[in-house]
């Protein structure tokens, strides 16, 4: 019997919402990456101007503007739809400002309490993949099938560049590399919900693996 709730967790540019989303499409279950809400509340403190260090103006900000997660409407290479106050933000929330500052502001006690609500109750109603750094653990912990997506810093610069190469974008590989290790250390060392596997995760490192092995190694753990 195959499970309803599957959680999917792991660091930056580790492939979860690639392979999650293909995952999710197979099984003809919802996908949601909660990863994209902060970065929604990060680039709406951005726009308006709040201090990012401001750890009351930003979980006030997040308890105000509404955020909403939709399928694609445009085939662009997005496998979602972000949109805050209605705005389409999907590519604006993945800048490097974003990239900048967004563990910072998941690491608020006030923000990950405001946005886990939300997420636990789309969790809950079932048939879903929910994609982030603490849904094994906080989030979901009920969750029947928990992945950990693992790579190396290097392997996953390395990815995020070339995403950034491909929109047509200019990218720099060694500060990619810097922020997202430097991204890793904050994620795994906030003091609330660090970024850890579940004791019982099932561990995937995906630096020798392409996206079609790591579908294929997580459908069979479904089946």
């Amino acid at each position: 019997m195959k499970p309803t709730t599957i959680s999917l967790d792991g660091p930056a540019a580790s492939g979860k919402s690639t392979v999650g989303n293909r995952v999710a499409d197979a099984l003809d279950y919802l996908f949601f990456d909660t990863g994209l809400m902060y970065r929604a509340v990060t680039w709406m403190a951005l726009q308006r101007e709040i201090d990012i260090l401001d750890e009351t103006a930003v979980t006030r900000l997040t308890n105000e503007i509404p955020i909403d997660v939709q399928p694609p409407s445009q085939e662009d290479g997005r496998v979602c739809d972000v949109l805050v106050e209605k705005e389409d933000i999907t590519w604006a929330c993945r800048r490097p400002e974003v990239d900048a500052n967004v563990s910072v502001v998941a690491a608020y006690a006030g923000v990950r309490a405001a946005l886990s609500k939300q997420q636990r109750r789309i969790g809950l109603r079932g048939k879903v993949v929910m994609v982030g750094r603490d849904i094994g653990t906080v989030v979901l912990p009920e969750a029947e099938l928990k992945i950990y997506l693992d790579a190396s810093a290097e392997e996953r610069a390395k990815r995020r560049y070339e995403e950034i190469i491909g929109r047509g974008e200019e990218a720099d590989y060694d500060e990619i590399l810097n922020k997202v290790k430097q991204r890793d250390h904050v994620d795994s060392t906030r003091d609330v919900a660090p970024l850890r596997p579940a004791d019982d995760a099932i561990i995937i490192d995906s630096d020798k693996l392409n996206i079609d092995q790591v579908f294929g190694q997580i459908m069979a753990l479904c089946k």
